[in-house]
């Protein structure tokens, strides 16, 4: 290996070809990013050199290329191991500066640049050989289009590509900065000259026979950062004959680099890729063991070479998971029409803003697994479904479920398959601790009862609770079914049918004891339905009368018609709700089941757990917070250095330590007990978590008497 200082003119002039391996990442730099500070960083060092400084240099940056052994007569050629996103720029912004300087007629100072970008005729063997730089495949096209491109055409005369961007935006600010002067080719000369030998580069450069992934690994300079999955496939790749790389990168690894795949969602606090998540979940279906995603790429490297140490039978089971995760996904996310049983899975997990199932989803679908049978896999879904819908109904802490999911599939996975589905349920049913319980009937039944469901539950809980009522009334997706299909999904609001607006419509001669029972009431499960078209003002906010006709003629929701018929001449009052409360978790215990007899926590609960107040997953789910967002101690209680951040999940993280409440993790930090409302504060505001809980309850009213507030159906 050796280290040298050089210059463009150094890396470039000489006859040669720098080529980005197809499993490297494609082009990915941007304007905001890169090529504009590349260009003022061009502007400031040409003030200097001209103000003060003669030998002032700006330094770029490092490159790593390896030597690839060829033949004689052939250019002498390159693999770019780190640096292409700077090679591939610096040959933009260098192509830029000939064609500006040509059209301007400037053509010995053109004449210098072409060789830094072009390799001459008679140096060719193939069409590819004219360029200095050849990108990853995905880029090829659009590189040599934009390279290539005649200088007096016009940009819209070829495809639309990040690279054209990129040439478009230099052409652009050189244009700029030389303006119309009578010193312009003085000043293109004083361009040419800071580019082509002032801008610095750390070049190391390896022998054919030097271990490039090593030192990959190691060196990320100037740029995006690498994702886990830009990490393995660099890793997979390199592992492999170089004759193979290409067909395999096509056949197993391209789809990885499609805006699917390279969507950015976030699991807890932590946002990925998707195709990084997915490896993450994937490489814990198949070791069985529970890591932190920042770990999984080291975590790969050790799998292969102790477990699955040939590439080539490893790439294809890795697509085949990939595929399958993707059409499970896109499936749940369907709105019309009826799911598979493991995507009416995927779906309602994912209204719980979960994503812990999915290593269980992935082993569930390998070909160990095959013999499993179609009913017991079913089963299986069932048995976890209801043990997260338990979960969420009461409040059970998050924390842990993704070591208990792992533990279930050590478990399981040492079972004969027709033992699976059983061993699923007698493993859950067997935990009594916090952070794993499958809460039973009793305690359901407890909290659900007086829960303030309006307030105290994500909306996207709400909505798919509802709508897997219906669908068990509308006979989906086990029983008798109706013509008219299963309810639309994801399209529902929530309605009260006393509105929260009662004082107006649903005048009563009640005490102010009764009239806070009542507040307290119209947010209860029983009180609540969807609509499939949201309500005007007028119809949501009038008396019983006039909207049980209106849900009679106008809306096919078959557990509202219920409730109709609950209420019967009577009309709509407290008893109603209660009595459809007690009724709806009836049908919830049905619809998720636990084993008969079954007793889940057997130590006391805290009231917190039962809480009837909003949490911060809420807040998060209502878009009153977002995942991500920094927190620090509000006020006098501030101090340097202390840091927390909201996950997805509406926990609070202090460093890599996830808490369930504010004040839990006030706690963690002063080591004593703490109001977590006031203790927090948004970053960077005076805005302490209780201000926006407060502000959030204000807009929908809260049990002190803020329920005059609009009742307007909000889609959720």
């Amino acid at each position: 290996m050796r280290t040298d200082v050089v210059k463009p003119q150094d890396v470039f002039y000489r006859p040669t070809r720098l080529v980005v391996p197809l499993f490297q990442r494609p082009y990915v730099w941007s304007r905001e990013s890169q090529w504009q500070p590349l260009c003022e960083d061009i502007v400031r060092l040409i003030e200097v050199i001209d103000r003060h400084d003669q030998n002032a240099t700006h330094f770029l940056g490092a490159i790593v290329i390896q030597q690839v052994p060829t033949s004689l007569g052939v250019l002498p050629t390159w693999n770019v191991i780190d640096g292409q996103q700077r090679l591939t720029t610096l040959q933009l912004f260098l192509n830029a500066m000939y064609s500006s300087f040509e059209y301007r007629g400037f053509s010995s100072l053109a004449r210098r640049i072409l060789p830094l970008t072009e390799n001459s005729q008679d140096e060719r063997t193939k069409d590819e050989d004219r360029y200095k730089v050849w990108p990853t495949n995905r880029d090829r096209e659009g590189f040599a289009a934009v390279m290539s491109l005649p200088v007096a055409a016009q940009y819209s005369d070829i495809a639309h590509t990040r690279m054209r961007d990129a040439h478009e935006f230099f052409t652009g600010s050189i244009t700029e900065w030389l303006g119309d002067g009578d010193d312009v080719e003085r000043r293109a000369a004083s361009l040419a000259d800071s580019v082509m030998t002032r801008l610095e580069i750390a070049s190391i450069t390896l022998e054919a026979n030097e271990d490039a992934q090593a030192i990959f690994e190691t060196l990320n300079a100037r740029g995006t950062p690498l994702s886990a999955a830009d990490l393995i496939k660099n890793y997979v790749f390199q592992q492999m004959p170089e004759e193979r790389t290409e067909r395999a990168y096509l056949a197993y690894w391209a789809d990885f680099e499609t805006p699917w795949w390279e969507q950015t969602v976030t699991s807890g606090r932590v946002k990925n890729t998707r195709s990084s998540l997915f490896l993450w979940q994937w490489l814990t279906a198949r070791t069985l063991e529970d890591f932190p995603i920042r770990e999984v790429f080291t975590q790969f490297k050790h799998y292969v070479s102790t477990v699955a140490k040939d590439i080539g039978a490893l790439l294809p089971q890795i697509k085949r998971a990939a595929d399958r995760y993707r059409a499970v996904i896109e499936g749940s996310a369907r709105e019309v029409g009826e799911l598979s049983r493991i995507e009416l899975f995927s779906y309602r997990v994912d209204a719980l803003r979960t994503d812990v199932a999915r290593p269980l989803l992935i082993w569930l679908d390998e070909p160990e697994q095959e013999a499993i049978t179609d009913e017991d896999r079913n089963r299986i879904l069932g048995t976890l479904e209801s043990w997260f819908v338990r979960r969420a109904l009461v409040k059970a802490t998050s924390q842990g479920s993704n070591r208990t999911i792992v533990d279930l599939l050590r478990r399981v996975s040492s079972l004969p398959p027709d033992r699976v589905a059983q061993g699923v349920v007698d493993f859950l049913a067997d935990i009594h601790s916090r952070t794993g319980y499958w809460p039973d009937d009793a305690e359901v039944r407890s909290v659900v009862s007086e829960v303030r469901a309006y307030w105290s539950y994500r909306q996207s809980i709400q909505r798919m609770i509802f709508e897997a009522l219906e669908d068990v009334k509308r006979g989906y997706p086990d029983g008798r079914r109706f013509a008219m299909g299963p309810i639309v999904r994801g399209k529902a609001t929530i309605e009260h049918l006393m509105p929260q607006k009662w004082r107006k419509s649903w005048f009563a001669e009640l005490s102010d004891d009764e009239q806070a029972m009542r507040d307290h009431r119209i947010q209860q499960l029983g009180n609540l339905t969807i609509v499939t078209q949201s309500l005007n003002t007028r119809v949501s906010n009038g008396p019983w009368e006039q909207k049980r006709d209106h849900f009679l003629r106008s809306d096919d929701v078959l557990i509202t018609k219920d409730a109709i018929d609950l209420a019967g001449e009577t009309g709509w009052d407290e008893g109603a709700i209660e009595r459809r409360t007690e009724q709806l978790i009836d049908q919830i215990l049905v619809v998720w089941p636990a084993p008969h007899g079954h007793v889940g926590l057997t130590e006391t609960r805290g009231n917190g757990s039962a809480s009837n107040e909003v949490d911060v997953a809420q807040l998060v789910d209502a878009g009153w917070l977002e995942a991500g967002t920094r927190l620090v101690p509000g006020g006098s209680y501030f101090a340097e250095g202390i840091e927390a951040a909201i996950a997805q999940d509406g926990r609070i993280h202090v460093g890599e330590t996830p808490h369930d409440t504010p004040s839990g993790a006030g706690r963690a930090v002063l080591g004593h007990g703490v109001n977590g409302w006031w203790y927090w504060a948004l970053a960077g505001t005076e805005r302490r978590l209780s201000h926006v809980r407060d502000e959030y309850l204000a807009s929908v009213g809260d049990a002190k008497g803020v329920s005059d507030g609009d009742d307007d159906g909000r889609r959720i």
